[in-house]
């Protein structure tokens, strides 16, 4: 539940504050003039060297004994935002000290109006601390910053950002190296982000214990587009690589750090109730309980498209190469890939533990191991699956299958080629199911003991048609639904042409006409669909 302050900050971020910049060309040189900045919050302002701890007015305005210990007052408030321009022209304010923890707007600048604008600053070996949270440049910002960065250290109590805590503005072209602590809402670059972030990045460790990113903390219904983070990121509740809760859009960006949490954890990201992500991908290694996803833990109505995630993923529940729950019938993953191996429980998918939406044109190539409800592509299916594909190996108890270990939903046009070991509902292609298999195959090896199938481990209830499975390969001559042909008869286009597949013949593996669902090349190959690298 968020706190009473935070909601403060998010209010405060929606309505924002107006003015106007003054006349460009006051000089900065040392502390007293940085400080002389609050007596004309909407003047325009230069840096003309770097500021450090020998600069004059650093021990009585930016020093740990300043203010009584509190160090630096931040510039700007909510009842008087700065409204102009500080230019850094790519100078350092090095060893800011703040520890305010009693109080908020906590930065070198407090709040930052729509006018405002702060470029080309770099605020390094930074120390700061403050109660409703802390950021390294600026604690809430409605205007732009751009071409700045941060180094050294932030906590907050409730919130934190390497560089800002609250952006309801631009932020352009910054990155953060700066470590970064708070119990929510805490991200690398940024805490809370209700506006634009492009082209930064954070490079710092990130820990706190619910709305965690490597990037951004939460994004309610911001955008992060051309971002990155290598951050380590540790927390508890919505954790992932660039932004731990995701309700707005995040395109073209990636994270290649490590993420561990406990629930609703993801390489890129942790939760996304509406939010879209596309273009994007992973190569973190996740570690967490429930809901553990290599690209996205739990991603309930907003889409997963043209992204992928290359990293190892182990958790208890819920856990995907890719995604781990895909819930509610409005989860869409299209176009998307997982290479990573999958260790889990309960519910294991090599591209998503449990998908209740839709899952098309997406495959996954890593290894699954879980208990039960396990799958090469999806753990469990409640939806649908079409053209799509599954080639790790897959290994587990029961309701085991090469694409999906329990199927209640719909799949069409996809297919396994994956091992596939088990105890009992064990499957070339879908250990239990329950629901509709149409136009797919399976040619793994298939190893169980009780209710094994060369396609289909156990069949109540559903309907399996147009479906085959290789009885050479898979070491089956029995399935419970689907027609088992030798492998010189899979590799034949009338097998499948006579069964009313959308197939046609080419020329090599390398020749495509995406005109048809399956290609193949006639006597040397398996159906492939058309559009699969």
């Amino acid at each position: 539940m968020v706190r009473v302050g935070i909601f403060l900050i998010a209010v405060i971020l929606v309505a924002g504050i107006q003015g106007c910049t003054g006349t460009p060309g006051v000089q900065i040189r040392d502390w007293y003039d940085l400080d002389a900045v609050r007596d004309n919050l909407g003047g325009s302002y230069i840096l003309m060297n770097d500021l450090d701890s020998t600069t004059p007015g650093y021990e009585g305005l930016a020093g740990p004994a300043a203010n009584g210990g509190k160090g630096w007052e931040p510039i700007g408030s909510e009842e008087s935002p700065f409204l102009g321009s500080f230019n850094g022209q790519g100078y350092e304010i090095r060893d800011l000290f703040i520890n305010r923890l009693d109080e908020v707007y906590v930065g070198l600048f407090g709040h930052v109006g729509e006018a405002g604008v702060i470029r080309n600053v770099g605020v390094v070996n930074t120390d700061v601390t403050g109660y409703q949270g802390g950021g390294g440049l600026v604690f809430l910002n409605f205007g732009t910053v751009s071409n700045c960065y941060v180094t050294g250290s932030v906590n907050g109590e409730e919130a934190a950002g390497g560089l800002v805590v609250g952006n309801s503005g631009n932020v352009s072209s910054c990155y953060s190296t700066a470590s970064v602590t708070s119990e929510g809402f805490a991200g690398g670059l940024v805490g809370l982000n209700m506006g634009n972030v492009s082209n930064s990045y954070s490079t710092g460790s990130v820990i706190g214990d619910r709305e965690v990113g490597g990037l951004v903390g939460w994004n309610p219904d911001g955008t992060v587009n051309d971002c990155h983070s290598t951050c380590s990121v540790t927390g508890s509740y919505a954790v992932a690589g660039l932004a731990g809760l995701n309700d707005g859009t995040v395109s073209n960006s990636y994270s290649t750090g490590n993420v561990i949490g406990d629930m609703h954890v993801g390489g890129l990201v942790g939760y996304s109730e509406f939010g879209t992500v596309s273009d994007s991908y992973s190569t973190c290694t996740v570690t967490g309980s429930e809901y553990v996803g290599g690209l996205v833990g739990t991603d309930e109505r907003g889409t997963v498209s043209n992204s992928y995630s290359t990293g190892r993923v182990t958790g208890a529940d819920y856990v995907g190469g890719l995604v781990g729950l895909n819930p509610h019938g409005n989860g869409t993953v299209s176009n998307s890939y997982s290479t990573g191996n999958v260790i889990g429980n309960g519910h294991v998918g090599g591209l998503a533990g449990v998908s209740e939406g839709t899952v098309s044109s997406s495959y996954s190539t890593g290894n699954v191991t879980g208990n039960g409800i396990v799958g090469g592509l999806l753990g469990a299916c409640f939806g649908t699956v079409s053209n799509s594909y599954s080639a790790g190996s897959v290994s587990g108890h029961w309701s085991v299958g090469g694409l999906v270990g329990r199927h209640m939903g719909n799949v069409s046009y996809s297919y396994s080629t994956g091992s596939v070991i088990g105890d009992q509902e064990v499957g070339g292609l879908v250990g239990y199911s329950a629901g509709n298999v149409s136009d797919s195959y399976s040619t793994g090896s298939v190893t169980g003991g009780e209710y094994v199938g060369g396609l289909v481990g156990l069949n109540e209830f559903g309907t399996v048609s147009s479906s085959f499975w290789d009885t050479q390969t898979s070491g089956q001559a029995t399935s419970d639904g689907g027609t088992g042909k030798t492998t010189m008869e899979m590799q034949e286009i009338a097998t499948f042409s006579l069964a009313g597949w959308d197939i046609i013949a080419v020329i090599d593996h390398g020749t495509r006409n995406v005109a048809y669902v399956w290609n193949i090349v006639n006597n040397v190959t398996y159906p492939f669909l058309s559009w699969q690298p």
